[in-house]
C-alpha cells in the first residue's frame, strides 16, 4: 500500500580531434618542413559544444523525520546526475504523501500537467493516468538500459504489456510485535486466528493494548483488514469485485467485516485511534504501550533505529494467522513492489534523455543496497549480494520466502472511488457507529457506480 521508495552509471563521451601533417616526397619540402612548422600557427580543436540546459521537475514525499535517510540517498543520486551531466537540473519538491496520491497529482493528472518525474502508485492510480495519456512509456528505455529483467516485479506498472513505472522498493504487510511483553506472558508467536484471540486477550488482561492503531488516517486501518479479509475471501474475490463477478454483500465479503469487528469489540485496538495519526502507533509499540502492530515493512526502519532504545533488537515480525474455513490462502502474504517513480509524458526529447541519466543511476544494484542496508526499504531489484542485513530484515525476509503466495494491496485493485468508501467504512466500524452488513452494502454501491464508469 504504502507508501509510502527510493530509487549504471552513464558514462561521458570524450571526442579526441587528431590532426596530423601531410609529408611532401621532394627533399626541398622535407628541409623546409620545420621552419613551416615554426611559423604557420598550430591548429586549434574545435571549440567543445556548450551544455544544454535541461530542467526536470522531481515530487517525492518523502518529508517525515523517518524518511531523511531516504530523501539523502534521492538527493545524492541527483546530485551525481547533475554532475556527470552539466546542463542538467532538477528541481526537487517534497509534499505529504496523501495529498500527493489524493489530490494534486489526480488534479495535476486532470488537467495534463503533471510534474516531470514524480512518485507514484502502480495498479489502479496508474491505470487511470496511463489511460488518460499522461505516463511516460519505458519499455524501449529500461531494455536499453539493460535493467528490464533486474527488478523482482513490474507487475503493478505494467499495463497491456508496456512499463509505465518503476518501484524503488518492495514492502510486506503483516505483525511486529514486542518480544519482551510476549516473553514476559508467556506467549508464543499465533499462527491461527483463535491463537491471535487468546494472545490478544491475555495482553490486554496484562494492562498492555494488544493491536497499537492510529486511525486517522483511512489507508492506515486499511493494512490489517486487507488480510483479514484475504483470508476469508481470497485475492480471486478481490478481483472479481471489480469485473462484477462478485460483491462485498457475499457472504464472505461480510464475515471478513464481521471478524474485523470483531478485534474491535473486544477493545484489542487502541483507544482513542481515530483521532490518532499514524506516527502515533508506532510509538505506541516502542513506548511499550502496545504489543503488536500490524503495519509494512517501512516502518522497520523506525523499529531498528535509536528511537527504539532498549526494545532496539527486541521487535519482531510475524505472518498474519491462518483463518480456519477461510476461502484464501491462508500462508499467503501481502507483499508488492507498488512505489515508485513515474515520468510525464509530456517530455521533449532533450528531457527524456535527462530521464533516462536518472534511471541509470537511481535503478541499479548500489543504490538498491544502499537502500536496503540504510533505509530498510526491501530491494525493488535483484541483489546479489545481502551481507550486512540488520536482523529484524532478516526476520521481513523469512517471512516473505516463507509465504506460499504474495498478493498486492486491495487499494491498487479497487477504484479510488471504492478504496474511499471502504476507508470510510472502516473508521465506521472502529468507531462502533457502523454494522459490517451495512458497511458491505455502501461499499457495493459505490462499486457498482464505479464498475458502470469504467
Amino acid at each position: 500500500m504504502k507508501k509510502s521508495f527510493t530509487l549504471i552509471a552513464v558514462l561521458m563521451v570524450s571526442i579526441m580531434l587528431i590532426v596530423s601533417a601531410c609529408g611532401a616526397t621532394n627533399a626541398e619540402t622535407t628541409n623546409n618542413s620545420s621552419s613551416a612548422s615554426t611559423d604557420k600557427p598550430a591548429d586549434s580543436a574545435a571549440p567543445a559544444e556548450e551544455a544544454k540546459e535541461v530542467t526536470l521537475s522531481l515530487r517525492h514525499t518523502q518529508i517525515k523525520e523517518t524518511s531523511k535517510t531516504r530523501l539523502k540517498i534521492l538527493e545524492d543520486v541527483v546530485a551525481k546526475t547533475e554532475e556527470e551531466n552539466k546542463g542538467l537540473t532538477f528541481k526537487l519538491e517534497g509534499i505529504d504523501e496523501i495529498v500527493n496520491r489524493d489530490q494534486k497529482l489526480k488534479a495535476e493528472m486532470a488537467a495534463g500537467n503533471p510534474p516531470d518525474i514524480f512518485e507514484v502508485f502502480g495498479g489502479a492510480d496508474l491505470k487511470l493516468y496511463v489511460k488518460a495519456g499522461h505516463m511516460l512509456d519505458l519499455t524501449s528505455i529500461i531494455e536499453e538500459l539493460g535493467i528490464k529483467d533486474k527488478f523482482a516485479s513490474l507487475s503493478e506498472f505494467t499495463i497491456d504489456g508496456k512499463v509505465y513505472g518503476l518501484p524503488f522498493g518492495g514492502y510486506s504487510e503483516a505483525i511486529f510485535y514486542n518480544k519482551k511483553i510476549f516473553s514476559e506472558l508467556g506467549l508464543s508467536v499465533p499462527t491461527t486466528w483463535e491463537q491471535l484471540l487468546d494472545v490478544s486477550e491475555k495482553i490486554k488482561a496484562a494492562g498492555y493494548t494488544p493491536f497499537g492503531l492510529a486511525a486517522k488516517d483511512a489507508w492506515v486501518n486499511g493494512m490489517l483488514w486487507n488480510s483479514v479479509m484475504e483470508r476469508h475471501v481470497g485475492m480471486d474475490a478481490m478481483n472479481q469485485v471489480v469485473t462484477g463477478e462478485a460483491k462485498w454483500t457475499d457472504d464472505n465479503f461480510v464475515k471478513g467485516f464481521a471478524a474485523y469487528s470483531e478485534l474491535v469489540n473486544k477493545d484489542y485496538f487502541t483507544k482513542g485511534a481515530l483521532g490518532l495519526a499514524y506516527a502515533d502507533q508506532g510509538a505506541q509499540l516502542l513506548s511499550g504501550k502496545a504489543a503488536m502492530v500490524f503495519t509494512g515493512s517501512w516502518d522497520a526502519n523506525r523499529f531498528t533505529s535509536d528511537e527504539a532504545g532498549d526494545l532496539k533488537g527486541q521487535i519482531g515480525y510475524f505472518a498474519f494467522p491462518s483463518i480456519t474455513g477461510g476461502a484464501g490462502d491462508q500462508t499467503s502474504i501481502n507483499a508488492s513492489y507498488s512505489n515508485g517513480f513515474g515520468f510525464s509524458a509530456n517530455l521533449n526529447e532533450d528531457q527524456v534523455a535527462g530521464v533516462k541519466k536518472f534511471i541509470a543511476n537511481f535503478y541499479n544494484e548500489e543504490i538498491q543496497k544502499r537502500t536496503l542496508i540504510e533505509d530498510k526499504l526491501l530491494p525493488s531489484m535483484k541483489l546479489s549480494d545481502l551481507s550486512g542485513v540488520d536482523p529484524l530484515i532478516s526476520d521481513v525476509l523469512t517471512v516473505m520466502a516463507g509465504a506460499s503466495t504474495s498478493w498486492p494491496a486491495f487499494d491498487s485493485i479497487t477504484q479510488p472511488a471504492v478504496t474511499a468508501e471502504i476507508g470510510v467504512g472502516i473508521q465506521e466500524l472502529i468507531g462502533k457507529v457502523s454494522t459490517p452488513e451495512k458497511v458491505a452494502a455502501k461499499i457495493q454501491a459505490a462499486q457498482e457506480k464505479a464498475n458502470s464508469a469504467q
